[in-house]
């Protein structure tokens, strides 16, 4: 019995330390350190929240740039990759689909969480001259606002240099006006 009583009230120390006190000091550091970060990276455009930084969308028009392809389809409650392997019949008829000559890789096979954001610079630079086209916009005026907007690695050694796809096409909607 004294064994059950010592687990109880460890068991209820612990619950409370991280199930109450944790949370509460990791979003109160949130709110005052990161608070931008703490409640979703929102994007706004003209006073309306448009999306955010951390999860990708679908665009469809020629105006605009495309992100990765999404297993989900872009759903955010039902994040996931594909989980087609390698030798799924399913895979190649997508990815054969999809292919086309001189695309890049990125634009071709979904990232693991199916709502990344970014696109590397090469797949910007590739539908550069659609989306000029489509705008009406010069193609060096384009290439200008990518290399803007292009991020360096994380830290200068985490991932690729990458673009924010959201951002890109926001930026070229704010460039028209």
């Amino acid at each position: 019995m004294k064994n059950l009583k010592i687990g109880l009230k460890i068991f209820f120390v612990m619950t409370f330390i991280t199930g109450i006190v944790y949370p509460l000091l990791i979003w109160s550091y949130s709110l005052v350190f990161v608070k931008e970060k703490s409640v979703g990276s929102y994007v706004s455009h003209q006073d309306k929240i448009v999306g955010s930084e951390l999860i990708g969308q679908k665009f469809t028009q020629a105006k605009y740039f495309y992100g990765r392809p999404s297993a989900p389809d872009y759903n955010a409650t039902a994040s996931s990759g594909s989980n087609l392997g390698p030798t799924s019949s399913d895979l190649k008829k997508q990815v054969s689909e999809r292919i086309q000559d001189g695309i890049p890789p990125d634009l071709i096979f979904a990232s693991g969480s199916g709502l990344d954001p970014h696109i590397s610079l090469e797949a910007a630079l590739f539908q550069t001259k659609k989306v000029a086209e489509a705008r009406g916009l010069d193609v060096s005026t384009v290439r200008n606002l990518i290399n803007e907007l292009t991020e360096a690695p994380q830290y200068g050694i985490l991932g690729e240099t990458r673009i924010n796809v959201l951002q890109l096409n926001l930026a070229l909607d704010r460039l028209k006006k």
